[in-house]
């Protein structure tokens, strides 16, 4: 049997107005871990769904190879059949079902009209187990963290009997450990002859798992590099991504005045929305300067991001009790729209769930936030929305052939500069910025660390949640560190090292200095 399980050759997709693929030619060998890398709108994943037979035969041009057949994929139950499956990137579990309903969703365990509970129970158990989850079934997916719903998917995969599983962005959501678990069990799993493709940005997990990497710029193969045989390392990898030698990944930032505390939070308490007796942020007390960045770290669960929402308007939790004043003046924020009001904004980590508008354009997008702006008496002009909208993606540098295109159809780091543009035409005071970077390769997180830096040197305050700690390290002028809802320490850009926070989190006598 040949070495090689899968070639893709000649493949060309087209969008209309766009080109995503090509002709790419793409080959991987039999038990491998094959990692794809790119910049975000490179083609990796458009390339990944024809193969899976999500864009289907006759919507593209070329050939797709495997196991020395050639395919015509029309669904995603046709390459399911040849035992290629796909997890994407935004996970497809149901929350209100269980686990061994979701790993068997479509792919029911017993008769056409009589599902078997219990053999459907007892496989998912055993998946379960292969992917290292001791959980029963019969918990619903609600109840467990986004580390092991990733794992539910990959054991869903495994009871589809991948030979060949495609992950996209599979630890975009994870914390380090969370994502290191993930990284060895598909080294597992290649011990026992499972062939993998991982499609990632975060360079240095690529470097460690896989084999070979391919590399994809503007829609084309641009070079595949072996392990043992290339250069693997971060800056070479980064340069055939971008093009281009990259000498910092953070830009610099200097003469940027600090000035007055633009946000003073004090003793802030939340409570959960469905357990009113359970303390999610407590007792926190932190402020931001203006021409400041202040780092928010800590591992997930720590209550970052229910900090920030119950800052923007009370939009998360109950009993919300503490102080909270803007620019010095005590304020009382009780909606989202009062919080804009009062010049604070809020950049959510869920750009595609809460933070736009897929189905609408650009232009629809980039004035959400601030439709009087763009309206007269209620009514919307269009053209000023346009202007504005093709103002801010020239600004940002967002790549589409228009602005009338929908963000749904942009990459994911051209719909964070969208998200962004909506709340900088907003034009807020303080940015809470969650994860902003998530899921997005390097050259797009450089500029977005650039319009950081411009909004800093304007005079904004920004505060930035992220569980990437080289980049809180790399952004901020100061950083606070969250764990289980109490903010454990406070370091200055010049005190705060990567070891110094962890040991921070993992102390149980830290107390915050402020």
């Amino acid at each position: 049997m040949s070495d090689i399980i899968l070639e893709m050759r000649g493949i060309t997709k087209e969008f209309p107005g766009v080109k995503a693929l090509d002709d790419v030619n793409f080959a991987v060998k039999r038990g491998s871990i094959h990692a794809l890398v790119g910049e975000n709108g490179a083609g990796k994943s458009t390339l990944m769904n024809v193969l899976s037979g999500w864009y289907p035969y006759g919507s593209y041009s070329g050939d797709i190879i495997y196991n020395g057949e050639e395919c015509r994929f029309h669904n995603l139950k046709d390459s399911e059949s040849k035992g290629i499956v796909i997890i994407h990137q935004e996970l497809a579990l149901i929350p209100y079902m269980s686990i061994g309903e979701n790993m068997f969703l479509g792919n029911e365990q017993g008769k056409k009209f009589a599902i078997d509970w219990d053999k459907t129970h007892a496989e998912a158990t055993k998946y379960l187990k292969i992917v290292g989850l001791t959980e029963s079934s019969k918990t619903l997916i609600k109840d467990i963290g986004v580390g092991k719903q990733q794992m539910v998917e990959i054991a869903k995969a495994l009871a589809k009997h991948a030979k060949l599983m495609i992950l996209d962005e599979p630890t975009s959501s994870l914390n380090e450990e969370d994502s290191q678990a993930l990284l060895d069990l598909l080294l597992e799993f290649k011990k026992q002859g499972m062939t993998s493709i991982i499609i990632s940005h975060k360079i240095n997990e690529v470097s460690y798992v896989a084999d070979d990497i391919t590399i994809v710029r503007d829609g084309r193969t641009i070079e595949t590099l072996t392990k043992g045989v290339d250069d693997f390392s971060e800056d070479r990898i980064i340069r055939g991504m971008v093009g281009r030698k990259m000498e910092d990944r953070f830009p610099k930032r200097s003469g940027v005045e600090i000035g007055d505390v633009a946000l003073d939070v004090r003793n802030w308490t939340v409570y959960h929305p469905l357990y009113s007796d359970k303390k999610v942020v407590d007792d926190v007390s932190f402020h931001v300067r203006k021409g400041e960045v202040v780092g928010i770290s800590g591992l997930m669960g720590a209550g970052r991001t229910e900090l920030a929402m119950s800052l923007f308007g009370r939009s998360y939790g109950t009993g919300v009790t503490g102080t909270l004043k803007i620019n010095g003046k005590e304020v009382h924020l009780h909606s989202p729209r009062q919080a804009i009001d009062n010049g604070l904004a809020y950049v959510t980590e869920d750009r595609k769930g809460n933070g736009l508008i897929l189905s609408n354009p650009i232009s629809v997008n980039t004035t959400l936030a601030n439709m009087k702006g763009v309206s007269s008496r209620g009514v919307i002009n269009t053209d000023k929305e346009l202007a504005v909208a093709e103002e801010y993606r020239q600004k940002l540098r967002t790549k589409t052939p228009s602005v009338l295109q929908n963000v749904g159809n942009l990459s994911g780091g051209n719909q964070q500069k969208v998200l962004l543009a909506k709340w900088m035409y907003a034009n807020p005071d303080i940015l809470i910025l969650d994860e902003p970077t998530r899921g997005i390769d390097v050259g797009a997180k450089y500029e977005i660390y650039c319009i950081i830096n411009e909004l800093v040197a304007s005079g904004k305050s920004v505060i930035m949640i992220s569980s990437e700690l080289p980049e809180v390290l790399g952004m901020s002028d100061r950083i606070y560190v969250l764990n289980e809802g109490k903010l454990v320490g406070e370091f200055t850009r010049e005190e705060a090292s990567q070891e110094k926070i962890m040991a921070c989190i993992l102390s149980t006598d830290s107390a915050p200095k402020e």
